[in-house]
């Protein structure tokens, strides 16, 4: 390799991870040495004579490498690694692998011990507005008067779609052995806890660490499709059930000061669950129309039995007596009716609650839930409006009898449950190719036109009659988005509508369907509003937006835009792509909903929600904001409930304030102001991009310097991670995987490459340091390329890119590597990579040694199976690749990144 991207050359100091400090919180570290020292016990008794020395040897090694970049430590590093039998090799890549989840556990649990610890103890006055809900609306009244901010808090919209793609790429197994450490983790904040019981918790605690270790870590066989609604439904009973009513509480009480509990909430049930767990059949075989059928029946009964258990304790507490709080004329009405429908039952109910109007009828209440569950046609509610009415009367019945608080208590948080879930829980979305629709047509056409069609016709066709079938039995809501991938036309629309005709007989036959198109690649940003243009003149589109009041959802690709120009010019496209559909609404008085495919990784458009809510243009949130949870973000996000309350806040909070006059008013000026410098980095950026990826022969050395072809053999989702091409093309990559190869190989290419070329042809730092203060587009831009730089490792790196034979797309990447450190560094004024930003600094200070030593792990068994110069057996074969996937879990659970 040239000097540049020699193996052993780092940048200056300031330019290294290993050089930020970050000072870690005693609470965290005590507990990262427990939960370490446990690990180290399990290993000691495991049996395995040295694994225990082995681990040591290579964990301080891979910190003196960091603390001492200058030294041969990695070097020695690597030579023990090299040294270990493959029976060691494993066991040490399955040691690392468990500190990792220990030491997310450990910094999970310092983060809700924060969380706890200043709730409520910083002024209103001196929050900002994206901390909370309550600081943006007062921001928000500031502005523009109070009754416009209740006017505008009554339209907020905030809906997360979890995807299954990829699933978590740590089994359920071992997912539930580290929600059954976190509760026990928690437990040691209980100040009552007294020495005895913190040493009982330390026996549970190293049993469940020996149940961990033993836990097998890989997947015998890829999870169906089914398997993945599983989970998703686990984080359901975890957390979901409780977390999004806990967050309207949290406002409403604010909103109420000192009459909260007995006015008429304030607080709209602002959250909406939508999935495509079961319903996103794109390029994926194994979601047919019966598992979305079972899906959505799953998905039903379990919400459900959540409504009828947090009705049935509302009901057993609502003892007030008829004499203290007199039931109103529509109660008693109410109870007449359900006398009516099974006059055995409520005698039976009113047995038990004599004197207690309000109580029977919720008790009675909860048995129509139970009879909905189990599909009892007669005494089971049609739909979740019914249930509403229902509880609307018992509500406003206490309220006339001056029962205000039992009004405004349970019950309140029952009926937030019951318009934030309805009968369905999530709402389904559909989504398929447009390529498919428009084959299934041409065959249905003329079977010998399409001999070998992607997907059977009748399964596409089954498609739609599945949907009509989830709409019959739970409810419109439940199923009727249908988003088109790789929509480049309004035929592709038209289409949707066609097949659901043919499907179910007749446009009058069909079910409701809301078909929103995918616009992913650039070209298709660039076309939105001509497309958009386009569909409204199509006859199911016009009904159906008199149906909505002219709603139109329109969904933006991250992953896919990214691929095909780069980061930065994606970035700028998607901006720019938002800002015209914007426009187009406003002139054709549509009520949009842009919807954003985001990621986890930083080339997948993750990053922190709420700063990119606050950084979009005028007009394009709108107090509306929907974006997908993928994967690990939705564990990280929402496995935890006061996390899970503290993200939907910020979320909340900055889709409230997005449409505050003066973020537009900045965010339109910046736009205006810097559009030059956008312009500029568009091109070179993207100029750049190019010359990497399509180089000659740069798919397949692609494939040799990241593990991307092995990722493929890991079991951590039911989709393919490609649809069909061969490493020569990297067209039909899948954006998953071409982002998970980068971020295991230490790179993280995907994040940032192009940037420093762009900068560098720019040149103006007094400029670009006015614009990071000024347009929030580009500092949100910047701050996301310095976290990912953040996790990448330049001595790592290099490792990798030697894997491959071609030193000048090497030379390119270190370079450009380089070059946008720099840039970065010099643009935010810091000396270090994350300085300005403590907790996430400590966190990747933590974890980075360790990370290094799987890293070296999975190195090894890359050179093995890459080596051509030595035929390896069969048996070789299975044990470096059952060592590399240990690695790519293990790097994913330290880095906290999949794809």
């Amino acid at each position: 390799m040239s000097d540049a991207s020699r193996r052993d050359t780092l940048p200056a100091d300031r330019h290294t991870r290993g050089a930020a400090k970050h000072e870690i919180p005693e609470a965290m570290r005590n507990d990262v040495r427990m939960l370490g020292g446990l690990l180290g016990q399990v290993l000691t008794e495991y049996g395995s004579a040295g694994l225990f020395e082995d681990v040591e040897a290579l964990r301080e090694l891979a910190i003196a490498a960091l603390e001492d970049p200058g030294s041969d430590a990695l070097s020695r590093a690597e030579e023990l690694v090299d040294s270990f039998s493959a029976e060691r090799a494993e066991e040490v890549a399955r040691a690392f692998t468990c500190y990792f989840h220990l030491t997310n556990l450990a910094e999970e649990q310092h983060r809700v011990r924060t969380l706890r610890a200043r709730d409520g103890d910083v002024p209103l006055a001196e929050q900002r507005p994206s901390d909370s809900v309550a600081a943006a609306f007062s921001h928000l009244a500031e502005e523009v008067g109070r009754e416009e901010a209740e006017r505008r808090l009554a339209r907020l919209e905030f809906h997360p779609v979890l995807t299954a793609h990829p699933t978590e790429a740590r089994r359920n197994a071992v997912a539930a052995s580290v929600r059954r450490l976190g509760i026990l983790l928690d437990q040691r904040d209980d100040p009552r806890l007294g020495r005895g019981a913190l040493e009982e918790n330390r026996r549970e605690l190293l049993g469940e660490v020996d149940n961990l270790w033993r836990t097998a870590q890989l997947r015998p066989a890829n999870p169906s499709p089914l398997d993945e609604v599983r989970t998703s439904l686990a984080v359901f009973d975890s957390s979901l059930v409780d977390v999004f009513v806990a967050s309207y509480r949290r406002l409403d009480d604010w909103l109420q000061g000192e009459e909260r509990g007995l006015r008429t909430p304030k607080a709209p049930a602002f959250v909406r669950l939508g999935t495509w767990i079961g319903g996103d059949r794109d390029g994926n075989p194994n979601v047919t129309a019966s598992v979305t059928r079972q899906a959505a029946a799953q998905s039903a009964d379990r919400i459900l039995a959540a409504l009828e258990d947090a009705a049935r304790r509302a009901g057993l507490a609502l003892t007030l007596d008829d004499r203290f709080a007199e039931p109103s004329p529509a109660l008693k009405a109410l109870w007449a009716r359900q006398r009516q429908l099974d006059q055995e039952l409520t005698e039976q109910v009113a047995a038990h609650s004599p004197g207690e109007s309000h109580r029977r009828v919720l008790l009675f209440v909860t048995e129509r839930i139970a009879a909905t569950r189990r599909r009892d046609a007669d005494l089971a509610y049609p739909d979740a409006a019914a249930l509403r009415a229902d509880l609307a009367v018992v509500q406003e019945s206490l309220v006339q009898a001056g029962a205000a608080r039992a009004a405004h208590g349970d019950l309140q948080d029952l009926i937030w449950l019951v318009e934030t879930f309805g009968f369905h829980l999530s709402e389904m979305e559909v989504r398929q190719h447009s390529k498919v629709h428009a084959q299934t047509l041409a065959w249905l056409e003329d079977p010998e036109s399409v001999p070998s069609p992607a997907v059977p016709p009748e399964e596409v066709l089954e498609t739609f009659r599945a949907i009509a079938a989830v709409q019959e039995r739970h409810g419109v809501d439940a199923c009727r988005r249908y988003i088109v991938s790789f929509t480049q036309s309004a035929q592709n629309l038209a289409d949707v509508y066609a097949l659901a005709e043919r499907a179910l007989g007749s446009a009058e036959a069909a079910p409701v369907l809301d078909v929103i198109p995918l616009f992913e690649t650039f070209d298709d940003l660039q076309a939105a509003p001509r497309i958009l243009e386009e569909m409204l003149a199509l006859e199911p589109v016009r009904r159906r937006l008199e149906q909505t009041g002219r709603r139109v959802e329109v969904m933006l690709g991250y992953s896919d835009s990214a691929k095909d120009v780069g980061p930065v010019s994606a970035t700028l496209a998607l901006y720019e792509a938002q800002a015209r559909i914007a426009a187009w609404a406003q002139e054709n008085d549509i009520v949009l909903t842009q919807f954003h495919g985001r990621g986890g990784a930083l080339g997948r458009g993750g990053g922190p929600a709420n700063r990119a809510i606050l950084a979009q243009p005028p007009h394009s949130v709108d107090l509306r904001f929907k974006v997908t949870e993928q994967g690990e973000v939705i564990s990280a996000r929402y496995g935890n409930p006061a996390i899970a309350v503290r993200h939907i806040e910020q979320v909340a909070a900055a889709t409230l304030m997005a449409s505050a006059p003066s973020t537009e008013r900045r965010n339109a000026q910046a736009a205006e102001r810097y559009a030059d410098l956008a312009s500029r980095l568009d091109a070179v950026s993207r100029e750049r991009f190019f010359e990497l990826i399509r180089a000659d022969g740069f798919a397949p050395w692609f494939a040799e310097v990241t593990p991307q072809e092995e990722i493929g053999l890991l079991a951590i989702g039911s989709r393919p991670s490609r649809r069909g091409l061969s490493v020569e093309s990297l067209e039909d990559l899948r954006a998953i995987p071409w982002n998970f190869a980068w971020t295991q190989a230490r790179i993280n290419l995907t994040g940032w490459f192009g940037l420093g070329t762009a900068l560098e042809a720019v040149g103006d730092l007094e400029l670009l340091r006015r614009a990071y203060a000024e347009w929030p587009l580009f500092a949100t831009m910047i701050d996301n390329v310095e976290m990912s730089l953040a996790k990448t490792d330049r001595r790592i790196a290099v490792r990798y890119l030697e894997l491959g034979e071609r030193t000048d797309l090497a030379e390119k990447v270190v370079t450009e590597l380089d070059l946008t450190t720099r840039w970065v560094l010099d643009i935010t004024g810091h000396e270090r990579l994350l300085e300005g930003h403590r907790v996430l600094g400590r966190a990747v200070q933590l974890r980075n040694p360790y990370v290094d030593a799987l890293s070296l792990i999975q190195l090894r068994a890359l050179r093995t199976l890459r080596d051509s110069s030595r035929e390896l057996d069969a048996q070789e074969v299975e044990d470096q690749q059952r060592l590399l996937l240990l690695t790519l879990k293990g790097v994913a659970a330290g880095l906290q990144n999949t794809g």
